[in-house]
């Protein structure tokens, strides 16, 4: 070992222990892992739906202003503009100490900013459907950061995790190990030693002994 480990139960006990809350953190690591991994899949999940959904709002509504044009003339596509809006908002929620944004925005009822005389039926659809892919966009917004956020975290985590599980915690194993065989060889030492001295009382008690039945 490159650390000079010196053999004492002391030692022992504390790698024990520094062993102990490895494995702890790794456990806590990988739980977390796997609670950012799911939360993210279901995200993933519903940004597929988000986009689909806008990908055909979006279809339906140009195909209502194309035919507006056509009818009302170029005025039509000025006129489904809408303005911008400074009503969204940005909250934040913790998925295990990851902070998920939660982006709200006032869904009042949309107001075209042209006159009812003016247009058709076509132009209402049109700028209905524009109206419907800003919320939709707000919404896959918050998706789409949210899963950034969750990737990004999932990533630092499993790094996190890999360096307990393939480094740190080997470490400690072998040193507990180290100190273990070196206290046991240590005990097997101190237990021959006594032996011997044991014996070697026992053979000078019984000399003793033999010396005084001969005289």
């Amino acid at each position: 070992m490159a650390q000079q480990i010196f053999a004492t139960k002391g030692n022992l006990i504390a790698y024990k222990k520094s062993l102990e809350l490895a494995r702890l953190g790794f456990d806590l690591l990988d739980r977390k892992r796997h609670i950012l991994v799911r939360e993210m899949m279901q995200l993933i999940d519903e940004a597929r739906s988000v986009q689909d959904k806008i990908g055909t709002v979006y279809q339906n509504a140009y195909q209502a202003l194309k035919i507006a044009n056509m009818t009302l003339g170029s005025e039509a596509i000025n006129a489904v503009v809408v303005d911008t809006d400074r009503s969204i908002e940005i909250d934040y929620r913790s998925v295990m100490g990851v902070e998920i944004p939660i982006v709200s925005i006032s869904q009042t009822q949309a107001m075209p900013n042209y006159l009812i005389g003016d247009s058709n039926s076509l132009l209402d659809v049109a700028y209905k459907d524009f109206y419907e892919v800003k919320l939709l966009t707000a919404q896959l917004a918050q998706i789409e950061s949210s899963i950034y956020r969750l990737a990004t975290a999932i990533s630092k985590t499993q790094k996190r995790s890999n360096a307990l599980k393939n480094i740190v915690i080997p470490r400690y194993e072998g040193i507990v190990k180290f100190i273990s065989e070196n206290l046991e060889e240590k005990e097997r030492e101190d237990f021959s030693r006594l032996k011997v001295i044991k014996n070697q009382k026992e053979k000078q008690n019984e000399a003793k002994k033999s010396s005084k039945f001969i005289l």
